[in-house]
């Protein structure tokens, strides 16, 4: 069998699978207002858990390539962006500041998304009853598809968020996980990223 062969069975076997799986060149990651003051009051493990998922995926869109686009609400009032957060950002990722809960309300937000010409977009921050359901929702309207990441979003009220992960689900976003968002990512364990990529599983 040769290489050939091998190279153009796995691009015809990736190009059939199911519309909703990730793909990299197709995926934008987008880190909604996850600022200092605001996470200092969601609960401390479900904190920790977003701010440490967060960074794995920073960590593997640096590595795969994948765009970076950030916003933070009124970070005159809730500071900057978390120190372990910013820190993992690739050096390409795009900042955004903005006083609309929709993050497609930050300008030239949509007008960089759109150059990206990208339609996956993955969400994650704080918080879920705001910020991540307007903006998943108004990208919907615009013909994105969405996933929102279960463990990588907060909400100061556990019930919050799980109504809006409710919501969100009925409205046809994707509601997935960190661990999914990577292996999508990868499709496949021989994948020249594989270790490094698997390596920032917790």
């Amino acid at each position: 069998m040769t290489g050939g062969f091998l190279f153009t069975h796995t691009m015809e076997f990736f190009m059939n699978t199911h519309t909703t799986l990730l793909r990299i060149l197709d995926s934008v990651l987008v880190v909604v207002d996850m600022q200092s003051k605001l996470s200092a009051v969601m609960s401390e493990i479900d904190s920790e858990a977003m701010h440490e998922n967060t960074v794995s995926l920073l960590e593997a869109a640096k590595t795969l390539a994948i765009p970076v686009l950030v916003t933070q609400q009124y970070p005159q009032g809730l500071g900057a962006t978390e120190p372990q957060v910013f820190e993992a950002l690739p050096d390409t990722a795009k900042l955004f500041e903005k006083t609309s809960f929709s993050c497609i309300g930050a300008d030239d937000f949509m007008s960089a998304l759109n150059l990206m010409d990208r339609k996956q977009i993955i969400l994650v921050g704080q918080e879920a009853h705001v910020c991540i359901l307007q903006t998943a929702l108004d990208l919907m309207a615009q013909g994105y598809q969405v996933h929102v990441v279960e463990d990588v979003i907060c909400s100061r009220k556990a019930e919050h968020k799980f109504y809006a992960l409710q919501r969100l689900q009925a409205q046809n976003v994707i509601i997935t996980n960190y661990e999914s968002v990577l292996f999508e990512w990868l499709r496949d364990a021989n994948h020249t990223d594989f270790k490094v990529i698997s390596g920032l599983l917790r």
